[in-house]
């Protein structure tokens, strides 16, 4: 987790300074490199050093990628590429337990095999088809380039800061769409991290391959999202730095949560197991309604710094994910599974409350701390 956060900070930081072409190739060789490393380590230590490494090349996708659909895609276009982003990064959370329930067909270190010979690829594409998308004149370096007035003979390294993104948060609006993100996260992770101990030991599934497939409908969930901004994003969100979500969305993914404790608390056989799978999907389909338009916004009203506010929410966002969802699994244990999905979806309701803040006070909000918000001529 402090590798993906500094990574993806040091990633967003570089590439408003160098571009995103570049920060793509310098961090995946990371990715490529861990990944066979961890596939041949031989001690837990090992591990950690290689999956510290492994991480970190490969936290860039989120901030970087989240920049680059800002570069290419018009403001009202964005919305929907935003949702396709999303819907394929969290379709991976949703396969991964899929794969590894088949540890008896497919080891770890060829899993691991695997993600090096997929970044290679990936390495490779980017090199022969990835175009710069930052803006000409945005960078850094081409900033630099004009105070100098001249050109260097020789590449130039510059050290940067690789925290600094996160005094973007010093906006409280910026600060609010990152605990709104999440609060609607928490909800998400604290129904699938413990699938095993809630629903497997409910409907005794002891299976592997079975609780991962649980996952299944989650990662739809996300994809039937994806599919219906495709063609309706401009009918319900005209224009993201409005930030015109319906508030009734982030309950959505606390609703699921507490009726999939309740359910699972008191309804046995099929039909829990059932209305379990479309509690997760409805779950599915609610985080990713809020992630969307959440990050399109932030793209918007920081344009010309889209990479460091996605690295510094994402970061912010991941820390209190690792402390809460850790409570997860004890509060079950203490108090059953319909008290503590519901104690926990008290936290996604929250999302509500501040996002309504959000809505009805975000444009002031902005005045109250500067920090360069984009201006029409400039998104």
């Amino acid at each position: 987790m402090f590798a993906a956060s500094l990574g993806g900070m040091t990633s967003a930081t570089y590439s408003g300074f160098y571009g995103r072409r570049l920060i793509y190739l310098a961090g995946i060789p990371f990715l490529t490199l861990g990944s066979i490393d961890v596939a041949l380590s031989r001690n837990v230590p090992e591990t950690m050093v290689w999956r510290f490494i492994q991480a970190f090349g490969t936290s860039g996708g989120m901030s970087v990628g989240a920049a680059v659909i800002g570069d290419i895609y018009k403001v009202t276009e964005r919305g929907s590429a935003m949702g396709i982003f999303f819907g394929a990064t969290l379709l991976g959370p949703a396969l991964a337990p899929l794969a590894g329930g088949r540890h008896d067909i497919i080891c770890s270190r060829w899993t691991q095999a695997i993600l090096a010979f997929a970044g290679f690829a990936g390495f490779v594409l980017m090199l022969l088809f990835l175009p710069e998308t930052s803006h000409p004149g945005t960078r850094g370096i081409d900033k630099m380039h004009e105070d100098l007035d001249r050109m260097p003979k020789h590449w130039t390294w510059v050290w940067l800061n690789p925290l600094a993104p996160l005094a973007l948060l010093c906006s409280p609006l910026l600060l609010l769409m990152t605990f709104v993100s999440a609060a609607v996260l928490i909800a998400y992770y604290a129904l699938f991290v413990p699938i095993a101990y809630t629903i497997g030991a409910k409907y005794n599934i002891t299976n592997e391959f079975i609780i991962g497939a649980c996952f299944l409908p989650g990662g739809i969930g996300n994809i039937t999202f994806t599919l219906w901004s495709e063609r309706h994003w401009q009918d319900v969100f005209p224009t993201a730095s409005s930030l015109p979500l319906p508030l009734s969305v982030p309950s959505s993914s606390s609703r699921s949560l507490s009726s999939s404790g309740l359910i699972t608390q008191y309804i046995d056989g099929k039909l829990g197991l059932v209305l379990n799978l479309i509690c997760f999907f409805v779950n599915g389909v609610g985080v990713n309604t809020v992630l969307t338009p959440l990050s399109a916004y932030m793209v918007d009203i920081m344009h010309s710094r889209s990479a460091e506010v996605m690295a510094a929410s994402t970061c912010s966002r991941a820390m209190i994910l690792s402390v809460v969802v850790a409570f997860v699994l004890p509060l079950i244990k203490l108090y059953g599974v319909a008290i503590a999905d519901g104690i926990i979806s008290l936290i996604g309701w929250s999302a509500f409350v501040l996002l309504w803040v959000a809505v009805r006070y975000g444009k002031g909000m902005r005045g109250w701390v500067d920090i360069g918000f984009s201006t029409a001529a400039d998104t």
